[in-house]
């Protein structure tokens, strides 16, 4: 008499509703937003990604990402997906680490976002020693003068200095930053070393274009001046700071700016200074991801570790 066969596992029917490799092509779609971007990173053509992305959408019964002129974005589904699978990347890596005797190599890409100079002129120098700590992680930053949506997946990590909101979204203070009027050695030959707040009215000033404003925050001139002689405009801090180099006039910069500077000095550094706070946000959902945490640890300490230099030679504390 034939052995009657055991009836096969409850699960084993979802376990194979779709291939486990897809949650990898799932995965470099998500960070490169582009079928060809994706398809090179995994030695595969774009339309083999294309059509995998596809019978997993099917096998899942959801719709995962969304084609706009930006790239391939997630859908509420695709961010429930990527969740999981980016759990499943960590916990594979661990596997492999366990079994090798060795220790996980943190890897993967990340979305770094922050305002213009800061990421150009402050961080984008520095990320050589993040590199070195994890040759495996590669760094995309953002920099915009507008507010970034972490909750949109705009980007993994923010540093901000208005504290940003969102649902689901964790922020620390992790220091401040001072500004300055900064005005170049020429500009100050030609028209004068302001010896007093009053001598500002004689003087030609840079700042923003107003009603181009996206974060009010850096009207940070406001903060100390009214109705100065404004001769140019810009959207841009960094097109500002050019301009104040160049002698066109005095403007409001951070010190992790002009302070690199040597063709910039100082204007009435013991009378007027601006104060703003460094904010560090991720979502959380993305806490528990090796190498997002390690970038969120790296930024931390590269801020606080330079407090004196940010706050522009003045006591982090001081108001």
């Amino acid at each position: 008499m034939t052995k009657p066969q055991p009836k096969p596992r409850p699960y084993a029917s979802e376990l194979s509703r779709f291939d486990w490799d897809d949650i990898a092509l799932f995965l470099a779609l998500v960070r490169h937003r582009s079928l060809s971007h994706a398809a090179r990173s995994l030695s595969l053509t774009h339309s083999t990604v294309g059509r995998r992305i596809k019978t997993l959408e099917a096998a899942l019964g959801a719709k995962l990402f969304e084609r706009t002129p930006g790239g391939f974005l997630l859908t509420d589904r695709g961010e429930d997906l990527l969740r999981e699978a980016e759990g499943i990347e960590a916990h594979v890596a661990q596997i492999a680490a366990t079994f090798s005797g060795e220790t996980a190599e943190v890897r993967g890409t990340i979305r770094v976002a922050t305002m213009e100079a800061l990421g150009s002129l402050y961080l984008a120098p520095r990320m050589l020693g993040l590199y070195e700590q994890h040759p495996s992680i590669n760094v995309e930053l953002v920099t915009a003068s507008h507010w970034v949506n972490l909750s949109k997946r705009e980007a993994d990590v923010l540093i901000s200095f208005p504290r940003p909101s969102g649902h689901r979204i964790t922020s620390e203070k992790i220091g401040e930053f001072a500004l300055f009027l900064y005005a170049s050695k020429d500009y100050l030959d030609r028209y004068g070393r302001p010896q007093t707040i009053e001598d500002l009215k004689n003087h030609r000033f840079i700042d923003y274009i107003d009603e181009l404003v996206a974060i009010p925050a850096v009207r940070w001139m406001s903060d100390v001046l009214r109705d100065q002689n404004i001769v140019f405009r810009s959207t841009s801090l960094v097109a500002q700071y050019h301009a104040a180099a160049a002698g066109m006039g005095i403007s409001m910069q951070p010190t992790f700016v002009a302070d690199q500077d040597p063709r910039l000095e100082r204007v009435l550094a013991d009378r007027l200074c601006v104060k703003r706070d460094f904010w560090l946000s991720i979502h959380d959902d993305l806490e528990h991801i090796p190498r997002i945490r390690n970038v969120h640890t790296f930024l931390k300490t590269l801020i606080k570790d330079n407090a004196e230099f940010l706050n522009g030679g003045l006591d982090a504390g001081a108001a």
